[in-house]
């Protein structure tokens, strides 16, 4: 019985991985030991996979453009936008956000994009890296 679970199981099974590789063969001893061999070209590096088209990544502001019409923070599902009512700005806060596009999509001024950044792990939840203003 041919369903489209089917049809997507074999597309799947003839398909590269979309995932990075561990950048060398095997796991080190150590991170420092590792990174002077590989600068002394001892230890080749596996390249990262390249980013797909239309990926969605941490998102870009550019603050000059917005003109604080509040329609972003009305369609974010994940309530990840905050506004800043004595700058008449936002705050986009990546550590809520499910990387959607609605801000994107809706936003007059086109100021917010997704950009190619997709290495937003962090140990400390109030990192600035993990805040766009």
């Amino acid at each position: 019985m041919a369903t489209p679970m089917g049809f997507e199981l074999l597309k799947q099974l003839f398909k590269k991985p979309a995932t990075n590789l561990f950048p060398i063969a095997y796991y080190p001893e150590s991170v420092l030991d590792l990174l002077a061999r590989v600068e002394k070209g001892e230890v080749k590096v596996n390249p990262p996979v390249e980013v797909p088209d239309k990926f969605r990544g941490k998102i870009t502001y550019q603050r000059e453009d917005c003109i604080g019409c509040k329609l972003c923070i009305k369609v974010c599902p994940s309530q990840a936008i905050e506004f800043l009512p004595e700058q008449k700005k936002i705050k986009i806060h990546i550590d809520h956000c499910i990387f959607c596009s609605q801000c994107n999509d809706i936003c007059p001024k086109d100021c917010l994009h997704m950009s190619e950044e997709f290495l937003l792990a962090d140990t400390d939840r109030g990192s600035p890296n993990l805040k766009v203003e």
